[in-house]
Parts: structure tokens; sequence; C-alpha cells
């Protein structure tokens, strides 16, 4: 799965876009840099029933925002995105590829 597909799946399970668990994060003060992904994880296991792996998802993007490494872009595999930078507005605001 692509980091993206983590990402939309999520909004399919929740209905907040990670642009929303961003700000979410920002409440609780999950965006200080001494919080460790543990406790991120375990909010997101608690209210939203969240695994570890779209968890770790949303960790990267309220900790290092929208950008991935790009030995992911363009690759083959199921784990391959087509971008370097992650769109986090949701689903529906995405722009058509093109």
């Amino acid at each position: 799965m692509s980091f993206q597909a983590y990402l939309d799946n999520i909004e399919d399970k929740t209905g907040l876009a990670p642009r929303e668990f961003i700000a979410l994060a920002k409440e609780r003060g999950f965006d200080d840099p001494s919080t460790k992904a543990g406790t991120i994880v375990e909010w997101l296991k608690q209210d939203y029933d969240l695994g570890r792996g779209h968890a770790m998802a949303l960790v990267h993007v309220i900790k290092k925002g929208p950008k991935i490494d790009a030995k992911h872009v363009g690759s083959s595999g199921s784990h391959r995105d087509e971008s370097d930078t992650l769109w986090l507005d949701g689903k529906k605001n995405r722009p058509e590829a093109g």
C-alpha cells in the first residue's frame, strides 16, 4: 500500500482528512518535537481505532509534514507513490492527475 493510500484509507475509516488530524494533534501538543511516536499511536488507537501502520503514517505527517523520501516515488510495487508530496486535504479535494 502506498503512503497516500494509507492516508486515504484513514480518511475512509474516520471521515477526517490528514490535515484535520494534524490540527487535532497540534491542539494536544503532539506536534512538539519531543512527543514520542508511541504517544500519538496510542491516541489514534484509543480515539479512532487505527492500527499501528495507519497511525505511523499520520505520525509522519504530524511530525514531518507532507514530504516523503523520493525513493518511494515512481518505484515499482505496492508501496509506490506518485509524488514525494502527500495530499493532506482530503480525497475529494485532490486535483485530478493529469
